[in-house]
């Protein structure tokens, strides 16, 4: 059997695609190995989607995973490990292959690391991308945020009313999060900001116990029971790096009119792709615009640019 459209990923670009390609009443295989991509783990209610004034994370991406699976979609849990293309496309996974006509590409982003001595050591005992999850571990503990953009602070601003003391290390002169989330955190009364702070080392013995850094070229150490990596994302392109053209950053360059890339009928969508804005809408918008392309790619095999 062929599909008409296969979608990899399933964060609100994936989602949305789905959502547009059942009422575009395309064959449709949307294959995830989870729901919600890197929205899931978000530690603050989202204030910036349309017609909703406040949502929870989670509560955003139920809502979007039970609009989607109300529709006619097939969805399969599973990791995509590769994808050719002959006369149509090959997605492979670890359980199965499929073949389709078109491809959307909506693998979100993954956690950019720190590598310092203890981080892959401590992951699990101290160390965490997820405050959501694992910040009820920290009740009444101190803990350190690398990282002083919007999600350092984000998850400072949901651990301040977990932990006894919050520590934000920056590696910059000056943090990058907007103003209006620095004063939240700031008004909590628990949360100190280290600016210029090089982080060396993260220590423990069964789990984490301090961290080593250096701040303006001083060593320091700080005493504390977690450690939780917010300094940003890596597109999680890898999947396709060897058939489309990438950036610097190794994001997908698409064309910006349909999303799709260098090759025909292959598009992507969302923190995978070159765009500049990573926003939740943002990624929502460039999901539907997708399966808009694919659609007319598929009926008419061939886009105008």
């Amino acid at each position: 059997m062929i599909y008409d459209l296969i979608i990899v990923g399933a964060g609100p670009a994936g989602m949305t695609a789905g959502i547009y390609a059942a009422r575009l009443k395309l064959k449709t295989l949307l294959i995830t190995k989870n729901f919600g991509g890197q929205v899931a783990s978000k530690a603050v209610a989202i204030e910036n989607w349309p017609g909703i004034q406040s949502i929870q994370a989670p509560d955003l991406v139920k809502k979007m995973e039970e609009h989607l699976k109300s529709l006619d979609i097939e969805i399969v849990i599973d990791e995509v490990l590769d994808i050719k293309k002959n006369a149509d496309f090959t997605v492979l996974t670890k359980n199965k292959e499929y073949k389709c006509k078109a491809v959307i590409l909506a693998t979100g982003s993954e956690y950019r690391h720190l590598n310092v001595p203890g981080e892959k050591e401590y992951l699990g005992k101290g160390v965490s991308h997820c405050s959501v999850c694992d910040g009820p571990l920290f009740k009444n503990k101190d803990v350190a945020i690398i990282g002083g953009g919007n999600a350092g602070f984000e998850t400072a601003i949901f651990l301040s009313n977990i932990a006894k003391k919050i520590y934000i290390l920056e590696f910059s002169q000056e943090v990058k999060a907007f103003e209006q989330i620095q004063d939240i955190a700031k008004a909590s009364g628990k949360i100190e900001i280290i600016t210029q702070a090089s982080v060396k080392e993260i220590r423990g013995e069964k789990f984490v116990n301090s961290i080593v850094f250096n701040e303006k070229d001083k060593e320091r150490i700080l005493e504390v029971q977690g450690v939780f990596v917010e300094v940003g994302y890596s597109p999680a392109s890898s999947l396709a790096k060897n058939l489309v053209y990438l950036n610097n950053n190794g994001e997908i360059i698409v064309d910006s009119k349909t999303m799709q890339t260098n090759i025909k009928g292959l598009f992507a969508a969302g923190d995978v792709s070159a765009n500049q804005f990573k926003q939740i809408v943002v990624s929502a918008g460039e999901g539907a615009k997708a399966t808009l392309s694919a659609h007319n790619f598929i009926k008419h095999k061939t886009i105008e640019k």
